[in-house]
């Protein structure tokens, strides 16, 4: 070890080795995820990417945005997906010619010359571009960013809101695991268990060429998944007459619907417009999140299926992701934290990182995707929801982790919660962005919207 190696700090080698893994990452508008495993644009991806590329190049942060949303549908859907036409058919599946976007999509008002998926994922995405404006505001300004961005961002909440609202309770409805973002939990197990796989010999995984086998899902769960998706597109991506086989009320989408909801009030606001509507549907999001998702027993907010009309009763960390609500009763939000500090997760004594999955559950695996390991991306935002409700001392036990991780994993997809064991793949984006923030932003600035804003909840 020369000298300079001696005298870089650890915080130094992760920013640098997270900077270096975005940098590598860009392809000229906007970053895959991986190069290998995931070579176009992901929706949920990209919010947490600009996330992380506000803090080194903040008019790139705008432009990983801008490049999701130009391939919006009419409809307001942000898809999954945005394929890059120069990447070969074979390097991912499901490729473009299996979703058709273009011509399957039309009657929902898919794009004509951007190939797309016809699923959705988390919105983080108000979220993150009102984070991105705050990084450089001027440009912001003098790009019209913002302006640009708001009434798409708009029309994206609402999608969710209205056509997604399969329960008829006000919250979105997921109608393909893909769209919660945790693909493979067991919290779609059940679910699922009513889909027709199709055959395995009827579609080539390009996954399992680049990672390993035991840490993706299984070939059965794939053929639910892909029958799923052949559903949906055969019925031209529409919500009101495709009869769903599939709807689940997830709790960390939902969640995550109410954070970019207080975020678009505070960009009406930076428009000069009356963000009263916004604050509304925040009130109105949280009261049925709560009162429809959560669950006292467990002390954890559970998925809720609407084809069956019952808790799906699997603990995951989506049911925590609730914790970066400010709204949140002050009653649910400890509790929440001692389920995060309790044999279910762990936190702060039995693992490194918040599983994705229940420690305890009959279904968890710390190596297979989604069943067990834990995420950068799940674990910021733990992390934020910690600080947020003044577990400062476990919030910067788990920030450490959460950088010292990445930096030893090499940036990787997601690691053993216990033994920090890197798994999935390598130089991942969202790792990447999560520590760049992390290390920029520090541990006093939570970087979220409505700081002190409380809203009326209803508990009974």
């Amino acid at each position: 070890m020369d000298r300079a190696d001696q005298s870089t700090s650890p915080h130094t080698t992760a920013y640098n080795g997270a900077r270096r893994v975005l940098t590598g990452n860009w392809v000229g508008a906007s970053t895959v995820p991986s190069r290998s495993l995931y070579p176009h644009q992901w929706s949920w991806d990209s919010a947490f990417i600009a996330i992380g590329l506000r803090h080194l190049w903040p008019l790139r942060a705008q432009r990983e945005l801008e490049t999701l949303l130009a391939a919006q549908w009419d409809d307001g859907r942000v898809p999954h997906i945005v394929f890059n036409p120069s990447v070969p058919l074979a390097a991912y599946f499901p490729s473009p010619d299996f979703w058709r976007s273009s011509s399957a999509g039309t009657a929902c008002g898919a794009p004509r010359a951007t190939e797309t998926s016809g699923l959705v994922q988390p919105p983080v995405h108000a979220l993150a571009a009102w984070l991105v404006h705050r990084a450089d505001p001027v440009s912001s300004r003098q790009r019209g960013f913002l302006r640009r961005m708001y009434p798409r961002l708009v029309a994206w909440q609402r999608y969710l809101t209205g056509a997604r609202d399969l329960g008829g309770h006000g919250l979105a409805s997921i109608v393909h695991p893909w769209e919660s973002g945790m693909d493979n939990s067991p919290c779609w197990d059940p679910p699922l268990s009513r889909i027709e796989p199709v055959g395995s010999d009827t579609f080539h995984r390009a996954d399992l060429d680049h990672g390993r086998a035991d840490d993706r899902p299984t070939d059965l769960d794939y053929g639910r998944y892909v029958r799923l998706a052949e559903n949906y597109r055969d019925h031209g991506y529409r919500d009101h007459d495709c009869g769903h086989p599939f709807a689940v009320e997830d709790p960390g989408v939902n969640a995550l619907l109410v954070l970019s909801e207080y975020a678009l009030a505070e960009i009406a606001g930076a428009l000069g417009r009356d963000p009263a509507d916004h604050l509304v549907r925040v009130e109105e999001l949280t009261n049925a999140l709560v009162k429809r998702l959560w669950d006292e027993e467990s002390g954890l907010f559970l998925p809720f299926d609407v084809i069956a009309g019952e808790t799906v009763r699997e603990h995951s960390a989506a049911g925590l992701i609730p914790l970066v609500l400010p709204g949140l009763p002050e009653r649910t939000a400890r509790a929440l934290v001692r389920t995060a500090r309790g044999p279910r997760f762990g936190l702060g004594d039995t693992t490194r990182m918040v599983p994705s999955y229940d420690l305890t559950g009959h279904a968890h695996d710390p190596s297979r995707y989604w069943r067990g390991p834990a995420w950068f991306n799940v674990n910021w935002l733990v992390e934020r929801g910690l600080r947020r409700h003044g577990e400062l001392s476990l919030a910067n036990g788990l920030r450490a982790e959460l950088i010292h991780l990445a930096a030893r994993s090499r940036y990787a997809e997601y690691v053993d919660p216990v033994s920090g064991e890197a798994r999935g793949t390598r130089d991942f984006s969202w790792t990447a962005a999560v520590t760049i923030d992390l290390l920029t932003g520090g541990p006093s600035a939570a970087a979220l919207p409505a700081e002190g804003r409380r809203i009326a909840v209803a508990v009974d």
